[in-house]
């Protein structure tokens, strides 16, 4: 895999896109940090563009991403929202520029596809917060901070304490590359040349808004995929905006665990990466290890 270089003073970001649209003060909000990170930053043409839900019609939002993959004095791609549309540009973007002069792209929700289509052309990236989490929360938020971080060539090590949902986390240790990302999006490219599933992998999920019988109907749908087969740990991160349904034989996080429980491999519950303040940044691809135990779930990334 390649590994983006860490982040230097007066290096070039651009924020941009590639998906949904997003708010003027939003944008301008998170340049701030950025530049007081001391980075230069730059707003793609096409990045406060409206076409209907979308940043701009297919070409124009296009046009953004690959000339900022391309630039070789872009290091660092901030992904303004998530949304939906990313799945529009991955059969028309080339990595050749990329691969030449890599830099860290960041974002979550729809971008799971980019991070997926990234890993696929052996490229590490970044899950993390994006524009609005930057310009709501601020530079002292905590995942702002891990973010900063990790662009600074920091290694990640998170050591969380067990959530009400520690009942459900099955004890043990994974070691392996990391994927998976927006429960959904990723079943929506599953089959696609762009989600495979790592030897011994570690899958995180999270998901927003969906309803209990959905989430239900994607796991199934990895489990038939052979997906589980293959992991050697699964992350459940935050899943958010729905109602428990009461005719479903579980509920939501006890669904996830019957749908798994033929398989050894460790699992948690409640790891906070999501829809939700507490986002803290992954790096897609890298090798991780998982230490899921009695009062603490324990993850780390060089």
């Amino acid at each position: 895999m390649i590994r983006p270089p860490a982040l230097k003073f007066n290096d070039k970001a651009v924020i941009l896109s590639p998906a949904g649209n997003i708010a003027e003060t939003t944008v301008n909000g998170a340049a701030a940090i950025l530049r007081e990170w001391g980075l230069q930053v730059g707003v793609s043409p096409n990045a406060l563009s409206h076409t209907g839900r979308f940043s701009g019609f297919v070409e124009q939002r296009l046009s953004d991403l690959q000339h900022a993959m391309d630039d070789p004095d872009v290091k660092l791609i901030l992904c303004s929202r998530g949304g939906y549309g990313v799945v529009h540009l991955l059969d028309k973007l080339k990595f050749e520029g990329i691969r030449e002069n890599p830099k860290w792209v960041i974002g979550y929700s729809d971008i799971t596809a980019l991070h997926a289509a990234l890993q696929h052309n052996w490229i590490l990236s970044l899950h993390g917060p994006m524009a609005k989490h930057f310009a709501d929360e601020g530079a002292a938020d905590v995942a702002v901070r891990y973010t900063k971080a990790i662009l600074a060539g920091q290694s990640v090590k998170y050591e969380i304490p067990v959530t009400e949902y520690g009942y459900l986390n099955r004890q043990g240790q994974a070691s392996g590359r990391l994927f998976g990302g927006n429960l959904s999006v990723y079943c929506g490219i599953l089959g696609s040349k762009y989600a495979k599933t790592p030897r011994k992998g570690i899958l995180f999920i999270e998901d927003i808004g969906e309803e209990p019988y959905k989430v239900d109907r994607y796991i199934h749908q990895l489990k038939l995929a052979g997906v589980f087969d293959k992991i050697s740990g699964l992350i459940v991160g935050q899943f958010n905006d729905y109602t428990e349904d009461n005719d479903m034989y579980n509920a939501l996080f006890e669904s996830i665990l019957a749908a798994v429980s033929e398989y050894t491999f460790p699992v948690c519950f409640g790891f906070p990466v999501g829809h939700v303040k507490h986002n803290f940044p992954l790096i897609m691809g890298a090798r991780a290890t998982l230490s899921v135990k009695e009062n603490s779930i324990v993850f780390k990334q060089r």
